[in-house]
């Protein structure tokens, strides 16, 4: 398929798919971070007596972070209608 395409176009699906690569990349390294730090903060609270789950709080503000990156790296592409209803808004301004 690759044949038909041209430079251009190869070029710059490289560079789409290039960036996608990295972005699942930094997702996990975020992922990876995220449940290292929370599983030490609750082997602290487990260490230190158990008594109130402190830990949900920086479990749950992070993992607000976490969600909004997860979405910035897996949602759709904007479809074809929408940037052409984006570009006529723009020209109407």
């Amino acid at each position: 398929m690759s044949e038909h395409l041209g430079p251009v176009v190869e070029e710059d699906l490289r560079a789409a798919a290039r960036r996608r690569l990295l972005a699942r990349r930094g997702l996990a390294q975020h992922l990876l971070a995220y449940a290292t730090v929370n599983l030490s903060l609750v082997v602290v609270w487990v260490m230190t007596g158990g008594t109130f789950f402190w830990p949900v709080f920086p479990i749950l503000g992070w993992g607000i972070g976490v969600a909004f990156h997860v979405w910035d790296v897996y949602a759709p592409e904007p479809t074809e209608r929408q940037v052409e209803a984006e570009m006529e808004r723009l020209r109407r301004r």
